[in-house]
Parts: C-alpha cells; structure tokens; sequence
C-alpha cells in the first residue's frame, strides 16, 4: 500500500510512524507513506497556504491551488483512487471502514486546518469523508494517525499473529472479552478457571459469551447493528 499525506504540518507525523507497527510494516515493504507538505506548492514567496473566506466571517480557509497542486504531483487525478479528507462532517469512522480502506492499494488523505478546506477541492478530488467523532480538534492531522493506524494494522503481516486483528472489538459486532495474563492470582484475584480447563472449544464459548455480555453493557447499540451476527454468536 502506497499512502500519501497533505499536510501543513508534516513534522507532526514523525514519531507517531517511527515506532510500533506503522514502523515495522514500513520497514517490511507492507506499506509506504509520504508526507508532502501543503506549503511546497505554493507559488508565492510568503508560501501562503490559507485566505480569508469569501463572504466574510472568522477564521481562514486553505486555498485550492496548493492542495491541487500536490494531488497532481501524485498522480494523474483520475489514476488518485481513494482521496480522503478529515472533517468532522464525515462518515463516523468504524471498524468496516477501516476494513474497507486495508484493501486499497493506495491511499491520499488530506488534512485540513483553520476552517477546513475550499469547497471545490471536496467536489473534485475527495471521495471520502472522515470523522473520527462528535466532536472538533486543531486540525485533520491527528484524525489521519488514528485512521492510518487502523488500517495499516490490518495488512497482512503486519501483526505477529494476522488472527489477533481478526478478534478484535467491533470485527463481529462485538466488543472484545477481557484478556488474563501471568500471575494467575493477582492481589487476590483469580483467573478464570475456565481459561485452564485445556478445552479449546470451551474457552471460545466462554470468551463470546463475555463479549456478548461486555457489549450489551457497553455498548447495547451494537447488537441492534448486525442481529444475525449476534445470533451466530448465540449459537
């Protein structure tokens, strides 16, 4: 997978993709990610980026020339494939999407700041729109880490173990059970018993059951999302 970043703020990214996972699939051929900053497109000597919005009002918006002028530099605009912009008007940004987006070959996400971006870059060149929530940050920098992070996890060998991705919360409408570790008592609480019987069969009952039941407390309005996952899950 190919991604490209716009950004005015590229130094943001340095250390969120030079550790963990994101390092190691780049490291592995699995992906490659470029940063292109927004201002080495521009073509005055103040490299201005940003305007006054037509019609009056607060804050500033990006202008279109600059960020054209990257996806251009990219590929032809009808080879760019999947065009992303972070904005809190976007589709709420879910586990299916970011199973969707792992199967793209490339990725371009734009990430906005100030008042966002002009209206025409949207019409033309974006084919989605992202939100990571209800609710507004400094810019679109942050939301393309968070929506990066979990697509690039779920290429293939980019996990140690491809089945850890696969039971993930949110992957069978579900949230995840909980998990033990070494020390089978800690501070007076015991493990499970269950998680030592040695039967396989009987872990997995038991570790859906606890999803189940997490997210009919957590989280009720998943189960009314996919009930004929929940009935397999009941079977």
């Amino acid at each position: 997978m190919v991604i490209d970043i716009l950004t005015i703020f590229p130094e943001m990214f340095r250390g969120a993709f030079d550790e963990g996972i994101i390092k190691r699939a780049q490291r592995n051929g699995l992906v490659s990610i470029r940063i292109r900053n927004i201002r080495d497109y521009t073509q005055d000597r103040h490299r201005q980026v940003d305007d006054y919005p037509f019609g009056g009002g607060p804050g500033m918006v990006l202008k279109p020339e600059p960020i054209s002028r990257a996806l251009k530099s990219i590929r032809p605009p009808e080879a760019l494939g999947k065009v992303i912009y972070l904005t809190p008007q976007g589709e709420l940004f879910n586990q299916l999407k970011a199973n969707e987006l792992s199967l793209e070959e490339t990725l371009v996400f734009i990430c906005g700041h100030y008042k966002g971006i002009d209206e025409r870059i949207r019409e033309k060149y974006v084919t989605d729109e992202i939100s990571i929530g209800d609710y507004v940050i400094s810019g679109g920098e942050l939301a393309a880490m968070v929506v990066i992070d979990a697509v690039v996890r779920l290429l293939p060998g980019a996990l140690g173990d491809p089945q850890s991705a696969l039971d993930d919360s949110f992957q069978n409408a579900l949230l995840d059970c909980p998990w033990y570790t070494r020390p089978r008592v800690f501070e007076g609480m015991k493990a499970p018993e269950v998680l030592f019987s040695g039967d396989h069969e009987k872990i997995h009952r038991w570790r859906m059951a606890q999803a189940l039941e997490r997210t009919r407390k957590r989280r009720h309005d998943l189960l009314k999302r996919d009930e004929s996952k929940i009935q397999k899950v009941n079977r």
